[in-house]
Protein backbone atom coordinates (compact mmCIF):
# COMPACT_ATOMS: atom_id res chain seq x y z
CA UNK A 1 0.00 0.00 0.00
CA UNK A 2 0.89 3.71 -0.62
CA UNK A 3 1.10 6.21 1.71
CA UNK A 4 -0.21 8.60 -0.14
CA UNK A 5 -3.42 6.74 -0.13
CA UNK A 6 -4.18 8.05 3.03
CA UNK A 7 -4.11 11.62 2.91
CA UNK A 8 -6.99 13.94 3.04
CA UNK A 9 -7.44 17.52 3.10
CA UNK A 10 -7.24 18.98 6.20
CA UNK A 11 -8.46 22.64 6.66
CA UNK A 12 -6.04 24.67 8.76
CA UNK A 13 -8.83 26.18 11.13
CA UNK A 14 -10.36 22.75 12.34
CA UNK A 15 -6.73 22.24 14.00
CA UNK A 16 -7.65 23.08 17.73
CA UNK A 17 -5.62 25.56 19.13
CA UNK A 18 -6.73 25.12 22.67
CA UNK A 19 -8.93 22.60 24.35
CA UNK A 20 -12.52 23.26 25.51
CA UNK A 21 -13.42 24.70 28.65
CA UNK A 22 -15.36 21.52 29.63
CA UNK A 23 -13.60 18.20 28.88
CA UNK A 24 -16.55 16.25 28.48
CA UNK A 25 -17.97 18.67 26.71
CA UNK A 26 -16.41 17.98 23.11
CA UNK A 27 -18.57 16.60 20.10
CA UNK A 28 -18.30 12.24 19.88
CA UNK A 29 -18.72 10.71 16.02
CA UNK A 30 -20.24 7.20 16.59
CA UNK A 31 -19.14 4.80 13.78
CA UNK A 32 -20.79 1.70 13.91
CA UNK A 33 -18.84 -0.74 11.71
CA UNK A 34 -21.49 -3.66 11.18
CA UNK A 35 -24.34 -1.00 10.18
CA UNK A 36 -21.91 1.77 8.21
CA UNK A 37 -24.17 4.44 10.29
CA UNK A 38 -23.18 7.23 11.97
CA UNK A 39 -24.41 9.24 14.94
CA UNK A 40 -23.58 12.40 15.97
CA UNK A 41 -23.63 13.36 19.99
CA UNK A 42 -21.35 14.98 22.56
CA UNK A 43 -18.81 13.43 24.59
CA UNK A 44 -20.37 13.06 27.85
CA UNK A 45 -23.64 11.08 26.50
CA UNK A 46 -20.69 8.19 25.41
CA UNK A 47 -21.74 5.74 28.28
CA UNK A 48 -24.84 5.20 26.51
CA UNK A 49 -23.21 3.29 24.07
CA UNK A 50 -21.62 0.55 26.55
CA UNK A 51 -23.22 -2.72 28.17
CA UNK A 52 -22.88 -4.19 31.49
CA UNK A 53 -19.11 -5.93 31.37
CA UNK A 54 -17.84 -3.95 29.15
CA UNK A 55 -14.16 -3.22 30.07
CA UNK A 56 -12.55 0.15 29.47
CA UNK A 57 -8.86 0.02 28.83
CA UNK A 58 -7.11 3.39 29.94
CA UNK A 59 -3.72 4.69 29.58
CA UNK A 60 -2.27 6.24 32.84
CA UNK A 61 0.87 7.62 31.72
CA UNK A 62 0.98 11.46 32.74
CA UNK A 63 3.18 13.86 30.71
CA UNK A 64 5.79 15.45 31.93
CA UNK A 65 7.50 19.35 30.85
CA UNK A 66 9.91 17.60 28.59
CA UNK A 67 10.62 20.49 26.68
CA UNK A 68 13.32 22.64 27.71
CA UNK A 69 14.04 26.39 25.99
CA UNK A 70 17.58 27.59 26.43
CA UNK A 71 20.77 29.21 24.07
CA UNK A 72 24.21 28.46 23.70
CA UNK A 73 26.76 31.06 24.82
CA UNK A 74 27.05 32.86 21.95
CA UNK A 75 23.13 33.34 22.04
CA UNK A 76 21.80 31.24 19.58
CA UNK A 77 18.26 29.69 20.69
CA UNK A 78 18.36 26.00 21.03
CA UNK A 79 15.49 23.45 22.21
CA UNK A 80 15.74 20.29 23.73
CA UNK A 81 12.61 17.89 24.00
CA UNK A 82 13.51 15.01 26.61
CA UNK A 83 12.46 11.78 26.00
CA UNK A 84 13.51 9.52 28.62
CA UNK A 85 16.32 9.44 31.31
CA UNK A 86 19.23 6.57 29.72
CA UNK A 87 21.44 6.05 32.82
CA UNK A 88 21.27 8.04 36.02
CA UNK A 89 21.27 11.72 34.97
CA UNK A 90 21.95 11.22 31.01
CA UNK A 91 19.18 12.18 29.11
CA UNK A 92 18.26 11.29 25.66
CA UNK A 93 16.78 14.09 24.14
CA UNK A 94 16.01 15.84 20.27
CA UNK A 95 17.40 18.56 20.19
CA UNK A 96 16.46 21.72 17.65
CA UNK A 97 18.06 23.45 15.77
CA UNK A 98 20.48 19.93 15.19
CA UNK A 99 22.89 21.74 12.78
CA UNK A 100 24.15 24.42 15.41
CA UNK A 101 25.22 22.06 18.32
CA UNK A 102 28.30 19.97 18.48
CA UNK A 103 29.38 17.73 21.46
CA UNK A 104 30.32 19.59 24.35
CA UNK A 105 27.94 22.54 23.68
CA UNK A 106 26.32 23.81 26.79
CA UNK A 107 22.57 25.00 26.53
CA UNK A 108 22.04 27.73 28.75
CA UNK A 109 18.82 27.56 30.40
CA UNK A 110 18.69 30.22 33.18
CA UNK A 111 21.67 31.90 34.92
CA UNK A 112 23.97 29.13 35.50
CA UNK A 113 21.75 26.37 34.87
CA UNK A 114 22.67 24.55 31.58
CA UNK A 115 22.56 21.10 29.50
CA UNK A 116 25.77 19.94 28.55
CA UNK A 117 25.45 18.16 24.96
CA UNK A 118 27.28 14.81 25.45
CA UNK A 119 26.67 13.42 22.27
CA UNK A 120 24.92 13.70 19.04
CA UNK A 121 23.44 11.83 16.15
CA UNK A 122 21.33 13.64 13.83
CA UNK A 123 18.47 15.24 15.74
CA UNK A 124 18.89 13.02 18.68
CA UNK A 125 21.28 14.14 21.38
CA UNK A 126 22.39 12.61 25.00
CA UNK A 127 22.83 15.59 27.80
CA UNK A 128 23.41 15.75 31.30
CA UNK A 129 22.54 18.73 33.42
CA UNK A 130 24.40 20.59 36.13
CA UNK A 131 21.57 19.89 38.62
CA UNK A 132 19.45 16.91 38.88
CA UNK A 133 17.04 16.77 36.16
CA UNK A 134 14.18 16.41 37.93
CA UNK A 135 14.06 20.07 39.46
CA UNK A 136 15.47 21.32 35.98
CA UNK A 137 12.01 19.67 34.54
CA UNK A 138 10.08 21.08 37.13
CA UNK A 139 11.29 24.71 37.25
CA UNK A 140 12.27 25.37 33.81
CA UNK A 141 10.16 22.67 31.69
CA UNK A 142 7.17 23.34 29.80
CA UNK A 143 4.64 20.86 28.74
CA UNK A 144 5.27 19.91 25.05
CA UNK A 145 2.49 20.41 22.79
CA UNK A 146 2.51 19.24 19.87
CA UNK A 147 3.83 20.90 16.80
CA UNK A 148 0.57 21.72 15.33
CA UNK A 149 -1.12 23.83 17.76
CA UNK A 150 0.94 26.73 16.89
CA UNK A 151 1.10 28.76 19.78
CA UNK A 152 3.38 28.51 23.17
CA UNK A 153 2.27 26.32 26.20
CA UNK A 154 0.56 28.60 29.01
CA UNK A 155 -0.18 27.43 32.46
CA UNK A 156 -3.21 25.45 31.58
CA UNK A 157 -1.44 23.35 30.14
CA UNK A 158 -0.40 21.50 32.07
CA UNK A 159 -3.59 20.66 33.17
CA UNK A 160 -5.99 20.50 30.13
CA UNK A 161 -2.93 18.35 28.52
CA UNK A 162 -3.02 15.71 31.12
CA UNK A 163 -6.03 13.34 31.25
CA UNK A 164 -7.71 13.24 34.81
CA UNK A 165 -6.58 9.59 35.26
CA UNK A 166 -2.58 10.10 34.56
CA UNK A 167 -0.76 8.40 37.47
CA UNK A 168 2.88 7.48 36.23
CA UNK A 169 5.21 9.89 34.35
CA UNK A 170 6.77 9.13 31.71
CA UNK A 171 5.25 10.92 28.35
CA UNK A 172 6.12 13.28 26.28
CA UNK A 173 2.46 13.71 24.81
CA UNK A 174 -0.81 12.86 26.47
CA UNK A 175 -3.00 9.74 25.11
CA UNK A 176 -5.42 12.20 23.64
CA UNK A 177 -8.23 10.01 23.52
CA UNK A 178 -8.23 10.07 27.47
CA UNK A 179 -8.51 13.53 27.51
CA UNK A 180 -12.24 13.74 27.26
CA UNK A 181 -13.30 11.86 30.43
CA UNK A 182 -14.10 13.38 33.28
CA UNK A 183 -14.73 11.79 36.55
CA UNK A 184 -18.56 12.52 35.65
CA UNK A 185 -18.08 10.54 33.07
CA UNK A 186 -16.38 7.76 34.20
CA UNK A 187 -19.17 7.22 37.08
CA UNK A 188 -21.74 7.33 34.19
CA UNK A 189 -20.20 4.29 32.70
CA UNK A 190 -19.52 2.24 36.11
CA UNK A 191 -23.41 2.66 36.85
CA UNK A 192 -23.78 1.48 33.54
CA UNK A 193 -21.85 -1.46 34.56
CA UNK A 194 -18.64 -0.88 32.76
CA UNK A 195 -15.22 -2.06 34.37
CA UNK A 196 -12.13 0.23 34.10
CA UNK A 197 -8.86 -1.48 33.31
CA UNK A 198 -5.59 0.58 33.41
CA UNK A 199 -2.10 0.39 31.27
CA UNK A 200 0.65 2.10 30.85
CA UNK A 201 2.19 3.22 27.54
CA UNK A 202 4.46 6.11 27.54
CA UNK A 203 4.31 7.74 24.85
CA UNK A 204 7.56 8.70 22.52
CA UNK A 205 8.54 10.14 19.42
CA UNK A 206 7.79 7.39 17.62
CA UNK A 207 4.24 7.61 17.94
CA UNK A 208 4.55 11.34 15.76
CA UNK A 209 7.22 9.97 13.14
CA UNK A 210 6.33 10.45 10.02
CA UNK A 211 5.89 7.87 7.41
CA UNK A 212 8.93 8.91 4.98
CA UNK A 213 8.79 5.59 2.86
CA UNK A 214 6.52 5.41 -0.28
CA UNK A 215 4.96 2.13 1.06
CA UNK A 216 3.87 1.84 4.22
CA UNK A 217 4.71 -1.99 5.26
CA UNK A 218 8.51 -0.03 5.03
CA UNK A 219 7.85 1.98 7.80
CA UNK A 220 9.44 1.12 11.25
CA UNK A 221 7.97 2.26 14.53
CA UNK A 222 10.45 3.27 17.55
CA UNK A 223 9.67 1.25 20.66
CA UNK A 224 7.55 2.53 23.40
CA UNK A 225 7.62 1.02 27.12
CA UNK A 226 4.02 -0.52 27.67
CA UNK A 227 3.32 -2.13 31.45
CA UNK A 228 0.10 -4.20 31.87
CA UNK A 229 -0.72 -5.13 35.75
CA UNK A 230 -2.65 -8.81 36.50
CA UNK A 231 -5.41 -7.13 37.67
CA UNK A 232 -5.89 -5.85 34.29
CA UNK A 233 -5.35 -8.67 32.49
CA UNK A 234 -7.80 -10.45 34.70
CA UNK A 235 -10.57 -7.80 33.63
CA UNK A 236 -9.58 -8.45 30.48
CA UNK A 237 -10.18 -12.06 30.54
CA UNK A 238 -13.37 -11.85 31.72
CA UNK A 239 -14.49 -8.99 29.24
CA UNK A 240 -18.04 -9.35 27.01
CA UNK A 241 -16.25 -6.21 24.73
CA UNK A 242 -12.78 -4.59 25.28
CA UNK A 243 -13.20 -1.13 24.70
CA UNK A 244 -9.69 0.54 23.98
CA UNK A 245 -9.35 4.38 24.70
CA UNK A 246 -6.73 5.93 21.80
CA UNK A 247 -4.13 4.30 19.25
CA UNK A 248 -1.82 4.00 22.80
CA UNK A 249 -3.99 1.84 23.97
CA UNK A 250 -4.59 -0.66 20.97
CA UNK A 251 -1.10 -0.90 20.17
CA UNK A 252 -0.13 -2.14 23.85
CA UNK A 253 -2.91 -4.23 23.92
CA UNK A 254 -2.31 -5.96 20.13
CA UNK A 255 1.43 -6.40 21.13
CA UNK A 256 0.62 -8.22 24.48
CA UNK A 257 -1.95 -10.49 22.58
CA UNK A 258 1.13 -10.87 19.71
CA UNK A 259 4.09 -11.72 22.51
CA UNK A 260 1.91 -12.74 25.71
CA UNK A 261 4.47 -10.31 27.54
CA UNK A 262 2.69 -8.07 30.05
CA UNK A 263 5.72 -5.68 29.62
CA UNK A 264 8.15 -4.35 27.15
CA UNK A 265 8.51 -2.45 24.46
CA UNK A 266 5.57 -1.70 22.12
CA UNK A 267 6.56 -1.55 18.43
CA UNK A 268 4.06 -2.73 16.50
CA UNK A 269 2.82 -0.75 13.39
CA UNK A 270 -0.74 -1.51 12.66
CA UNK A 271 -1.68 -0.75 9.13
CA UNK A 272 -4.47 -2.17 7.16
CA UNK A 273 -4.25 -5.88 6.93
CA UNK A 274 -3.69 -6.36 10.77
CA UNK A 275 -5.84 -8.89 12.65
CA UNK A 276 -7.34 -7.56 15.55
CA UNK A 277 -6.93 -9.89 18.63
CA UNK A 278 -8.31 -8.00 21.00
CA UNK A 279 -9.69 -4.71 20.73
CA UNK A 280 -13.80 -4.63 20.01
CA UNK A 281 -14.27 -1.17 20.25
CA UNK A 282 -12.01 2.34 20.14
CA UNK A 283 -12.36 5.40 21.28
CA UNK A 284 -10.28 7.51 19.40
CA UNK A 285 -9.23 11.04 17.94
CA UNK A 286 -9.23 12.90 14.37
CA UNK A 287 -5.79 12.23 13.20
CA UNK A 288 -3.42 13.64 10.72
CA UNK A 289 -3.20 12.77 7.22
CA UNK A 290 -1.22 9.82 6.65
CA UNK A 291 -0.28 9.15 10.12
CA UNK A 292 0.42 6.02 12.15
CA UNK A 293 -2.53 6.65 14.05
CA UNK A 294 -4.70 7.57 11.04
CA UNK A 295 -3.59 3.75 9.63
CA UNK A 296 -4.44 2.12 12.65
CA UNK A 297 -7.97 3.36 12.88
CA UNK A 298 -8.35 2.45 8.99
CA UNK A 299 -6.88 -0.67 9.89
CA UNK A 300 -9.46 -1.36 12.65
CA UNK A 301 -12.59 0.19 10.75
CA UNK A 302 -11.86 0.10 7.18
CA UNK A 303 -10.04 2.93 5.02
CA UNK A 304 -13.48 3.57 3.27
CA UNK A 305 -16.02 4.04 6.41
CA UNK A 306 -12.99 5.91 8.23
CA UNK A 307 -12.68 8.41 5.01
CA UNK A 308 -16.32 9.05 4.73
CA UNK A 309 -16.52 9.64 8.79
CA UNK A 310 -13.31 11.98 8.40
CA UNK A 311 -15.20 13.91 5.34
CA UNK A 312 -18.62 13.98 7.44
CA UNK A 313 -16.22 15.26 10.13
CA UNK A 314 -15.00 17.89 8.53
CA UNK A 315 -18.36 19.05 6.58
CA UNK A 316 -19.90 19.48 10.28
CA UNK A 317 -16.54 21.10 11.70
CA UNK A 318 -15.65 18.74 13.84
CA UNK A 319 -12.35 19.87 15.73
CA UNK A 320 -9.04 17.86 14.63
CA UNK A 321 -6.26 16.65 16.02
CA UNK A 322 -5.49 16.55 20.54
CA UNK A 323 -7.97 19.18 21.56
CA UNK A 324 -10.34 18.26 19.36
CA UNK A 325 -13.57 16.10 18.71
CA UNK A 326 -13.48 12.48 19.58
CA UNK A 327 -15.06 9.43 17.72
CA UNK A 328 -16.06 6.04 19.30
CA UNK A 329 -15.67 2.98 16.72
CA UNK A 330 -17.98 -0.04 17.45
Amino acid sequence: MKIKEFAYHLPAELIAQYPLRTRDRSRLLVLDRASKEIVHTHFHEISRFFKAKDVLVINNTKVFKARLKGKKPTGGAVELLLIKEQTEGIWESMVSPSRRVRSGTQVILKDDVYAKILEIKGARCLVAFNIPADKVIMDLGVVPLPHYIKRSAITNDEKSYQTTFAKKTGSIAAPTAGLHFTEEVLKLCEEKGVRLAEITLHIGPGTFKPIRTQNIEDHIMEPEYYDISQDSIDLLNDASRIIGVGTSVCRTLETYALTNDTEGSAELFIYPGHPFKIIDCLVTNFHLPCSTPLLLVCAFAGKDLIFKAYHEAIEKKYRFLSYGDAMLIL
